[in-house]
């Protein structure tokens, strides 16, 4: 037995399961898609099911997926903000090592022309949806000792940004929710961590690439990919982290907040 077979990469998600929201496309089906080829069993949702579709068959072709594992992946489309489909969600998870609520809507008005129906359809999504769906884990003792709990945020919860309003208070509700969730969970070694993307390329945003290309020059080291976000997502699940709680990551590329 060489070096390189006794030692052991951290950075894996072997053994674990792994539900992924919002893994219909961009980041969300990123996230599924790294976990799975770092040895995960993933659980997708979202709520277009034949992009779901399109993501499971994926899982089961994507490069260093262990021989097999294909099979024991679980696709379950589900609007996270109706409750009696939430439950539905739980009952097909099966016990769970992580979570990543990656789902969430873009939710820009400018305040003037603000709705209280906007701001509540925004909020059920990017802050209710995910802090519900972590509740109802809880309650039915679906998540195992050691769990890590990842919630996608955005550097949108700490910047101004005209009309980006309503998005930028739910992901800051979001944050505000992260420290008491670690402390709540701590006593189980169940761990909860945000993470706070800059300007990332996906279908969601880069329909006009000129503006898209524009905004890029802000960005010192570039516009961020799901990728990106998906190895962070990686690290913060995998045992490595297993002391990281209660904090937020920003992939902010450099940008200069002011």
């Amino acid at each position: 037995m060489n070096g390189q077979d006794m030692f052991q990469h951290p950075f894996h998600l072997r053994g674990k399961s792994v539900l992924v929201t919002g893994a219909s496309s961009g980041i969300g089906r990123a996230v599924a898609l790294e976990c799975a080829r770092a040895g995960a069993r993933v659980v997708i949702t979202g709520r277009d099911q034949a992009r779901l579709a399109q993501t499971l068959a994926l899982l089961g072709t994507a490069p260093g997926a262990e021989p097999g594992q294909a099979s024991g992946h679980v696709c379950c489309a589900a609007d996270l903000t109706d409750p009696a489909q939430m439950a539905d969600l739980v009952a097909a998870c099966g016990a769970l090592d992580g979570v990543v609520h990656a789902a969430g809507v873009h939710g820009v008005a400018p305040l003037r022309m603000l709705r209280q129906s906007f701001m509540q359809m925004v909020l059920d999504a990017n802050f209710l949806a995910p802090l519900m769906l972590t509740q109802l884990l809880l309650a039915k003792k679906s998540l195992r000792n050691g769990a890590s709990l990842v919630f996608m945020s955005s550097i949108a919860a700490h910047t101004g940004t005209v009309g980006v309003g309503p998005y930028s208070a739910s992901k800051a509700a979001l944050e505000g929710m992260i420290g008491p969730l670690a402390l709540e969970i701590a006593p189980r070694a169940m761990r909860a961590n945000a993470i706070a993307p800059g300007l990332v390329d996906t279908p969601l945003v880069n329909e006009d690439r000129a503006w898209l290309d524009e905004k890029a020059k802000m960005y010192p080291l570039g516009l961020g990919t799901p990728e990106d976000v998906a190895y962070t997502a990686i690290y913060l699940l995998a045992d490595i982290s297993r002391k990281v709680t209660g904090t937020r990551l920003h992939l902010d590329g450099g940008i200069p907040w002011t």
